[in-house]
C-alpha cells in the first residue's frame, strides 16, 4: 500500500508542470503526508485542468459514515471494476496526485524499516488517483480521493510487493480524459513504473503523522 508521501514542490511549479489553474492558496510543503489530510490533486473539469485539494481516503457516495474513508486510501488497480466503491470513479472521476517521494516499510530481521523512494533524477512523481463527492449530514460536500496501487516493479520488489501507480507525462492526459471510459485502455495505464527509482532508509519518526520536518527525509 501507499500510506505516506512527501510534496515539497512549490505550488507555482505544480501549476506549470500540470498546465493547471488554481483558485486556492498554496498548500504548505509536507514531509509526511498522511491519510485523512487534504492533499494536492489535479482534475479536469471538462475545459481545463484544475489544481486543488482532496481529502485522502475515498468516501463512496453511498457510505453512511465518513469514517470509511480512512480504510480507502488505496485502490488495487486489478479490481477497480469489481469494487462498488471505485467502479464509477474509475470510469468518470480520475485525478492526478503530485508527490516528490513516497515511503514504504521494508521488513528486515523482523523489524520494519521505513524507506524513502523517489525518482533517480529527483523529478516529481504523479500518482494515479480517483475522486468522489460525499454529502455530510449538514449538507456540506466532502471531496475525497484514493491512490491506485499495482504490483511492485523489479526495484520495489526488494522493499514491498505493491507500489503506487506512477503515471508518465504521456499517460497523464489519457488518465484525465473525461471522454475515455474504455476500461481496457484505462487499465493499460496502470502498470508498474518503468523508469529508474532510488531508495534509502529514513528515521522511524515518519511512523507518526504528528512528525513533519526535514529530519524525516535525512538518510540514516
Amino acid at each position: 500500500m501507499c500510506g505516506r508521501f512527501t510534496l515539497l514542490t512549490p505550488w507555482e511549479e505544480l501549476l506549470r508542470t500540470y498546465d493547471a489553474v488554481s483558485e486556492m492558496e498554496a498548500l504548505e510543503p509536507s514531509y509526511n503526508i498522511a491519510p485523512t489530510q487534504q492533499i494536492a490533486a489535479v482534475i479536469h473539469d471538462g475545459k481545463k485542468r484544475r489544481l486543488g485539494t482532496l481529502r485522502w481516503g475515498l468516501i463512496p457516495p453511498w457510505a453512511p459514515d465518513k469514517k470509511i474513508g480512512s480504510k480507502m486510501i488505496n485502490a488495487r488497480s486489478e479490481t477497480l471494476l469489481e469494487k462498488r466503491s471505485f467502479k464509477k470513479a474509475f470510469q468518470k472521476q480520475r485525478c492526478l496526485i503530485p508527490a516528490d517521494s513516497f515511503y514504504e516499510w521494508k521488513t528486515e530481521d523482523g523489524k520494519k524499516q521505513p524507506m524513502r523512494i523517489q525518482r533517480k533524477d529527483k523529478n516529481p512523481l504523479t500518482f494515479a488517483g480517483l475522486w468522489e463527492k460525499w454529502q455530510d449530514e449538514d449538507g456540506s460536500n466532502i471531496f475525497t480521493c484514493t491512490i491506485i496501487t499495482t504490483e511492485a516493479n523489479s526495484f520495489m520488489q526488494q522493499i514491498h510487493n505493491r507500489m503506487p501507480v506512477i503515471l508518465s507525462a504521456a499517460s497523464q492526459d489519457k488518465w484525465l480524459d473525461r471522454e475515455q471510459q474504455d476500461p481496457d485502455k484505462l487499465q493499460d495505464l496502470l502498470k508498474p513504473y518503468s523508469e529508474e527509482l532510488t531508495a534509502y532508509p529514513v528515521s522511524t519518526l515518519v511512523n507518526s503523522p504528528r512528525n513533519n520536518s526535514e529530519e524525516l527525509i535525512n538518510p540514516l
